[in-house]
Formats: structure tokens, sequence, C-alpha cells
């Protein structure tokens, strides 16, 4: 007991901020790119999603407390909306071996080029069409993280954009060892889903993105 008393070091409460602070200034966000001079209407998209949740339901096939709602398909194919087509191929770490294995079906993320009928008379078409006009984009989908959860430890084959809509402090998406809370401020985010990483929900509301598969990175390799 005397030896741990004599090693211990109190350090002082002005310079125990200090340090944290500087460790955080040291946090690298280089996966997270907020889109410049872009900005949404967050009132009218709050809008618009109640009114299409009259409607429709989120879609949560073989994966818990997710949900996702297509806002695009491929033309005149209501089977690219559909079954596995919701979720697209991704890669994990299933267990304690550490080995990586692929999860679900390759998915032409090129063909998802019209809007579901359902939004055409939306805020979201005006957000997709401006969207599709600057980012070459795949599926795009309205994304459901029920209250207290996360998703697997996994990547993807491509990156997301994220336009959050309905979110809490306790959510955040995590790139490797880097957390970052992404506001429902109107504000588009593009995110490095190349990387091993997941989102958790640690609050009691239900978080909504708008999401959609980016097929130029903007991050360098």
């Amino acid at each position: 007991m005397s030896y741990l008393k004599s090693n211990i070091k109190i350090i002082p409460k002005i310079k125990l901020k200090e340090t944290i602070r500087n460790n955080m200034e040291k946090v690298s966000f280089e996966d997270f790119y907020e889109v410049p001079n872009l900005n949404f209407d967050i009132s009218r998209l709050r809008s618009d999603l109640d009114k299409i949740l009259k409607n429709k339901k989120f879609n949560s096939p073989g994966v818990t407390h997710f949900g996702a709602i297509p806002i695009n398909q491929i033309p005149n194919d209501e089977n690219s909306i559909k079954g596995n087509n919701i979720r697209g191929k991704y890669w994990t770490i299933a267990d304690d071996t550490g080995k990586e294995v692929s999860r679900d079906v390759d998915i032409d993320e090129s063909k998802y080029t019209q809007l579901v009928p359902e939004f055409e008379k939306t805020y979201f078409k005006e957000v997709f069409e401006i969207l599709s006009k600057k980012y070459k984009l795949g599926r795009v989908r309205l994304l459901l993280k029920e209250p207290r959860s996360t998703l697997s430890w996994h990547k993807d084959p491509e990156c997301r954009l994220h336009v959050p809509i309905i979110t809490n402090k306790g959510c955040s998406m995590v790139i490797e060892n880097v957390a970052k809370h992404l506001p429902a401020d109107g504000k588009v985010w593009i995110t490095n889903n190349t990387k091993y990483h997941n989102f958790f929900n640690g609050g009691e509301q239900a978080r909504i993105h708008l999401v959609a598969c980016v097929l130029e990175s903007p991050f360098k390799k």
C-alpha cells in the first residue's frame, strides 16, 4: 500500500482538462467529410418523413434493431428494393478467429437511378435530384437505428453519404477507433465506410438518416 501511495501522481484539475483537450485535438476525423455549401431544410425533411411513414414501414430483412425504406430503385424493377437488395454486400470479422468473411449479395449500385413512386411529391425528390447531380450515387435509403442498439463491426464496398434527419446525442458513427456524432441540422456528410465501422444509438429515441451509396470516393486511398 505504501508503494502505491508513493507512486500515485495527483493530476491537478486544470492540468487534467488540458490533457484531455490536447488528446482530443490529436484525434483525426479524416474519414468524416462534411460537404461544403450544401444544406437541406430539416423541417421539410421531417415533415415529409412523417407523411412517408404513414404509408410505408421500415423493412428489416434478417437484421435486428435496423430498418430501411428505399428511396430509389432499378427502373421498373420492384424486386430491386426487396429482400437482400435492401442490405447489400459487406465484410465482417465474425468471431475470435479474426477471419474476415463476406456477407450477403453483390449489388450493381449504378443501376439504381429511378425514384420510388411514393417519394415523387415529397421534398425527398428535390434532395435526391440535387445529390444525384453532385455525386454518382447508388442506392439511396432511409435507414433506421433503434434505441439502445448497434450495428455489426463491418466494412462496405463504397462510402456512404448521410443526411441525418432524426438523431440524439447518444448516436455516433465509429470508423476504426474514431467516433463522431452527426447532428440533424440539414448538413451532408460522407463517411469512409470502406474501413471497418459501426453505428450505435445509445439514446432512447430512434435514429433516422437518409443514406446513399457514393460510387466515387472523396477519400484518399
